[in-house]
């Protein structure tokens, strides 16, 4: 299928697979997609990067598998495959622990229990090589686990992918594992209004929308109006006056573009409960509260603090682009030309003492990431001290219409 019409990654339970080098994580990974979509090997250390994929897992849905890298590699090469590890364990929402059953009573040790401590999401231990381990092997390792209360189950991932089985123990043990709220994502606005509702949604079409596409944030939000049964009118700017004269009655609910706020707020009657893309986002995928008190902290700011903006994606900026050039010069004609501003991308957000050096992060909508990453980012911030807000939610302050903004949360 083509990826413009699959399942987002933000929107897929995430999978990671742990474990030390040559555990078999990769067979595992191919075993499970009854494909072969990882390269494995005998050698160690073959996985170096994080390498991502994303299936159909039966009964589970849309998810996305990350296979990460030997943690036990003491290399060079290996402490940076660690650290890519250590930061995939802070955004997937499922753990998949590999031990290799040959190594017998080596099989858990130090490793292991350092996965096993760190990862606070639900884990499942998955005893691999069981076809080539002795029988007295399994039993001390069964016994060593139990006693751990650890859920763990024992598979052959080579066997179970040469017979393409799908390694059905394993999507057994997830199916029981998986909280339902990670299964029913909560909804983006169509609990705001009631159902059978109108919702206004403006959409401005310029460099920054994909030829012939809606942006994600947009495509998302009208498919959660249509499963809530609500009705959407999508119009750009300049047709926004239009379509509210020609509506009998008042929508239920306007959502625009962030960056579009100050035109739209003015149009809207002030009746009508306004919002934005980015703030719906703020809620469904990290702290709604916490951005807004980040928001709140651009009052603190001078021309000798520090802003830090994170775009959770990689895109190149194009002219006028929200996060490069349309919030630092809201920023710095509020505060001064003198306001430091830095930026991140994609995945290269920072540690919590490298996030002391800003007085504010201003993060975007967050749409390609899943909540625990999103609310990863938002805990480290504040073990850092630092306070945290988003786009949209910055726009709404910067024009003055942060109360109005936030009002259909009732925060």
């Amino acid at each position: 299928m083509n990826d413009k019409f699959a399942t987002p990654k933000g929107s897929r339970l995430q999978i990671g697979v742990f474990g030390r080098t040559n555990a078999g994580k990769s067979t595992l990974l191919n075993a499970l997609s009854r494909q072969e979509i990882a390269i494995a090997s005998e050698t160690p250390g073959t996985t170096t990067d994080p390498v991502e994929k994303a299936i159909e897992l039966s009964p589970l849905g849309p998810v996305l598998f990350v296979d990460t890298g030997g943690i036990d590699d003491e290399s060079a090469l290996g402490s940076v495959r660690i650290e890519r590890t250590r930061r995939v364990l802070e955004r997937v929402d499922v753990a998949l622990i590999a031990v290799d059953a040959t190594l017998g009573d080596g099989a858990w040790g130090r490793f292991e229990e350092e996965l096993y401590s760190r990862i606070t999401t639900p884990k499942l231990v998955v005893v691999n090589k069981v076809d080539a381990a002795s029988p007295e092997a399994l039993e001390s390792l069964r016994s060593l686990l139990l006693e751990r209360g650890a859920e763990f189950v024992l598979v052959s991932a080579e066997r179970d992918f040469q017979a393409g089985l799908g390694v059905p123990s394993v999507r057994e043990a997830l199916t029981k594992l998986v909280p339902e709220e990670l299964l029913s994502p909560p909804p983006l606005a169509s609990d705001l209004v009631p159902r059978g509702s109108l919702v206004v949604l403006v959409a401005p079409i310029d460099k920054a929308a994909p030829k012939g596409r809606l942006i994600l944030p947009q495509v998302q939000t009208i498919r959660d109006l249509l499963d809530g049964g609500d009705g959407c009118l999508v119009v750009q700017p300049d047709g926004l006056s239009a379509a509210l004269e020609s509506l009998k009655t008042p929508p239920g609910l306007v959502v625009t573009d962030s960056q579009a706020f100050g035109r739209v707020s003015e149009i809207v009657p002030r009746a009508v409960p306004l919002t934005s893309f980015s703030i719906l986002f703020a809620r469904q995928k990290g702290d709604l509260p916490t951005a807004l008190a980040g928001a709140r902290a651009i009052d603190a700011l001078t021309e000798d603090s520090r802003v830090l903006i994170a775009e959770a994606c990689a895109h190149h900026p194009v002219e006028e682009d929200i996060g490069t050039v349309k919030i630092p010069r809201a920023l710095r004609k509020k505060i001064g030309e003198g306001l430091t501003i830095e930026r991140s991308q994609g995945r290269d957000f920072p540690e919590v003492e490298e996030l002391r050096r800003f007085d504010l992060v201003v993060h975007c909508g967050a749409c390609v990431f899943n909540r625990r990453e999103m609310t990863s980012r938002v805990a480290r911030a504040a073990s850092a001290g630092v306070p945290i807000t988003n786009y949209g939610l910055t726009l709404a302050k910067l024009n003055g219409i942060l109360d109005r903004a936030v009002e259909p949360f009732g925060v």
